[in-house]
């Protein structure tokens, strides 16, 4: 399940991230992954059980860990905003889990508690701390931020003890991380991030993470791993060589962009340096107009999935790869053998087009380090990844859970195919 997931992912990460006092931050506080239709600042509908139960466990083992900052969710919990909940905020995490640090608002998360946002400041400040809220996040109107509070407090609106509490979870933050004896960061990593030694540790990250999905359209007859001294391939599709659809949203600016903007590894390129220098690749972006069968390839590989996005602008109530795409999955998968990668945050609309493929990979947004790919479906290491979350046929059968009274999914929870030596349980 999701929530075991989450688990392994918190335990790990927030131990490491206590060492070398560097401060995590937890995120978002609750129930993110919950909302109606999975929108972006949108509305969870659940039962403080089922809250606790598949939300807010993971925060907790969080604290446990020792995690000292918690960041507030934009989306809402039975239609109130979490930045103004004095109950999930204060009673649970701060006093039922025992939280010491501190709690920190989203970007612009407290002026959005109006509609629209800002429409009158003072209301929100006062509900935003108030209800637990320690340091906010305002990057317009400071100065009136902070004459706003002042007023507040002068007038008994937020309390003495409240804004004591703050600066006490701020500051005793900065004291357990060292802040005051060594304020500055240290310089003397600068030059190690992006050195060999990250980037082979990103490839195995990749490797480990993809997930093969389909291996042969008879079980009996796998597809995979592909031959590096074939003759002739071709390599097709938006995402084989754009390193900015590699990485996703958050690289480098809030939304990412296609095209190569960071140093890496495209998936073409990894190709390159992987099959025999005697293999002829020819690579098409979209082969609309070719006559693929009559060109002698053994085996295409197309690349293709969603394209970088962030927060609302990834809502979609579709889940659809984008026509591109499936244009060059039809193109190519019903003239040659093929093998499909499909770059993308979440699982997408398959059943339709699954048929034609001979294998297929979920990728995820693999980053920089195309040569993860490669690695695997070359058959140098072998697949071991397996799905966080059920893959469902069709978006109407959302939401879907492991466990529901009715589960047909297109693959299941956990679902994941070995390469080398046959198949996972699932």
């Amino acid at each position: 399940m999701l929530l075991f997931c989450s688990f392994q992912i918190t335990n790990g990460f927030c131990s490491f991230c206590s060492r070398g006092k560097v401060i995590a931050t937890a995120k978002h506080f609750v129930g993110d992954g919950g909302t109606v239709n999975g929108t972006d600042k949108g509305n969870t509908i659940s039962s403080f059980k089922e809250l606790s139960k598949n939300h807010i466990k993971p925060f907790e083992l969080a604290v446990h860990k020792g995690v000292q900052s918690v960041m507030v969710s934009y989306s809402s919990w039975h239609g109130v905003k979490l930045h103004s909940n004095h109950f999930l905020l204060t009673y649970v995490l701060k006093k039922r889990l025992n939280f010491k640090g501190l709690v920190i608002s989203d970007f612009r998360g407290v002026s959005m508690l109006t509609d629209p946002p800002d429409f009158n400041s003072s209301y929100s400040i006062m509900t935003a701390i108030n209800a637990g809220i320690d340091m906010v996040m305002q990057p317009l109107s400071a100065e009136s931020f902070m004459s706003n509070l002042t007023k507040l407090v002068l007038s008994g609106q937020v309390s003495v003890g409240r804004i004591n509490d703050a600066v006490r979870r701020i500051l005793g933050v900065k004291f357990r991380a060292g802040v005051f004896e060594h304020p500055f960061a240290n310089r003397s990593f600068f030059n190690v991030v992006g050195s060999k030694i990250h980037r082979t540790l990103a490839r195995e990250a990749v490797r480990k993470s993809l997930v093969l999905l389909k291996n042969g359209k008879q079980s009996s007859s796998p597809f995979l791993p592909l031959d590096k001294n074939a003759k002739k391939i071709l390599v097709a599709g938006s995402h084989a060589d754009d390193l900015g659809n590699q990485c996703g949203g958050w690289t480098l600016t809030r939304n990412g962009a296609s095209g190569n903007i960071t140093i890496g590894t495209t998936i073409l390129s990894a190709i390159r340096k992987t099959v025999s220098p005697s293999t002829e690749i020819i690579y098409k972006r979209n082969v609309q107009g070719l006559q693929l069968s009559d060109e002698g390839f053994e085996y295409a590989i197309v690349t293709v999935g969603e394209f970088p996005y962030s927060q609302e602008d990834g809502d979609n109530m579709n889940l659809t790869i984008p026509e591109e795409g499936l244009q060059t999955i039809n193109d190519v998968c019903a003239a040659v053998q093929c093998l499909v990668i499909l770059i993308s945050g979440r699982p997408l609309t398959l059943t339709a087009h699954l048929p034609l493929m001979d294998a297929l990979v979920a990728a995820w947004l693999p980053g920089t380090e195309g040569e993860g790919i490669t690695d695997t479906i070359f058959g140098d290491h072998d697949f071991q990844g397996r799905l966080s979350r059920t893959w469902f046929k069709s978006v109407k059968q959302l939401p879907m859970n492991y466990g529901d009274p009715i589960y047909d999914p297109l693959f299941p929870y956990d679902y994941g195919l070995k390469m080398l030596s046959g198949s996972y349980p699932t």
